[in-house]
């Protein structure tokens, strides 16, 4: 009985499928010609006008209201809040009314987000250490938040997994030791903190919201570790979507565009600092095919890059914010400029020949 159902889905498939094909290729060029025909344009300025109502209602204009939750006695977890998206968020929810739980990196007198968040002098702003490659230093921050929630039966409103690094670097130039490095921030960590405040998040029938990236979507050369990490980031996020469904738990993804100039992340230092390294671990073979003068070369690109990008981050800002307080949050949000959001269609669209012959070649 089982076989015969499976059989007969795979044959209503099949009929679909050829079904489309015809409509696509044989009557979709007729029906395209025959509205042209009657509007008075060319098949070219027909697709040119279907193309521009496509940007004007999925990108430009403003999306639709689906309802926001009461602020009043919700809390917040945020990690990375030592700067960038991480520090600007603490500061926007906190003005919203959320309790804010803030984890930074840095100990006091290193950490100038973290005295300046401290001196808000506000109850419900709590700064919590957190390295999130430390299990000790989460479980801690668990017990932080247990012992300030108002009420731990209600749990955790939400889980904002903001805590990451970046770095560049061709992969015959970067150590496995890097890639262990980066996926123990990125990836690990965003997994850790959010086994750990789970529980929490699922009395609440709250939310986790993951910061991925662009890079998640699409990759680039030089950045394999971040992608690497970032994708791992994606697929976490959605096999979490799936189980937490059940209970109630929303799961979203942020995917943040070029934000180098607003956040800060890639300055000349950090690209000397990394190509010294770089070269010189690299093996000799290594050195020796490339040959110093192609490095020196890529190294001047990257730091071409340094004060590229949007320089606000209140796009990213909102989107986070969106997902943390909307009735119905969408799943993936692209806080990105026009040129990098198409680039992402295309990258994640098109055939990867037709692609890459646009992008990468």
């Amino acid at each position: 009985f089982k076989m015969s159902n499976i059989s007969c889905v795979k044959i209503v498939m099949v009929l679909f499928s050829v079904s489309l094909t015809l409509v696509l290729g044989l009557w979709l060029p007729d029906a395209l010609n025959l509205v042209a025909g009657l509007c008075g344009f060319t098949v070219t300025q027909s697709i040119v006008l279907v193309y521009f109502l496509f940007v004007l209602i999925c990108v430009a204009m403003p999306g639709l209201p689906r309802g926001s939750v009461k602020v009043e006695g919700k809390a917040v977890f945020i990690t990375g809040c030592d700067s960038g998206f991480g520090f600007a968020l603490a500061m926007h929810l906190h003005a919203l009314g959320f309790t804010v739980f803030a984890g930074c990196l840095l100990k006091e007198k290193e950490g100038t987000g973290m005295r300046e968040l401290e001196s808000i002098k506000s109850n419900r702003m709590k700064v919590v250490q957190l390295n999130v490659c430390s299990e000790e230093e989460v479980a801690e921050a668990v017990k932080c938040v247990r012992k300030h929630l108002q009420d731990t039966e209600t749990g955790l409103w939400a889980l904002v997994n903001n805590a990451g690094v970046s770095i560049f670097g061709e992969v015959e130039f970067t150590s496995l030791e890097t890639y262990k490095q980066v996926a123990d921030v990125n990836l690990w960590g965003t997994i850790r903190v959010t086994k750990a405040f789970l529980p929490l998040i699922r009395r609440a029938k709250g939310r986790v919201v993951n910061i991925a990236s662009m890079f998640g979507r699409m990759s680039n050369s030089s950045r394999s570790p971040y992608c690497v990490s970032k994708y791992g980031v994606e697929a976490f996020s959605d096999c979490l979507r799936y189980e937490m469904h059940r209970w109630g738990v929303k799961v979203s993804i942020i995917e943040p565009g070029n934000f180098i100039a607003a956040t800060g992340i890639l300055t000349h230092d950090i690209v000397m600092e990394t190509a010294d390294k770089l070269w010189k671990e690299a093996p000799q073979i290594v050195q020796e095919d490339y040959g110093r003068a192609y490095f020196d070369r890529h190294v001047s690109v990257l730091k071409s890059y340094c004060n590229s990008g949007l320089r606000d981050v209140a796009v990213v800002i909102k989107d986070i914010t969106d997902a943390v307080t909307s009735c119905y949050p969408y799943t993936r949000y692209n806080p990105m400029d026009a040129y990098w959001w198409i680039r992402l269609q295309i990258m994640t669209h098109l055939p990867a020949a037709i692609a890459d012959r646009l992008y990468i070649y």
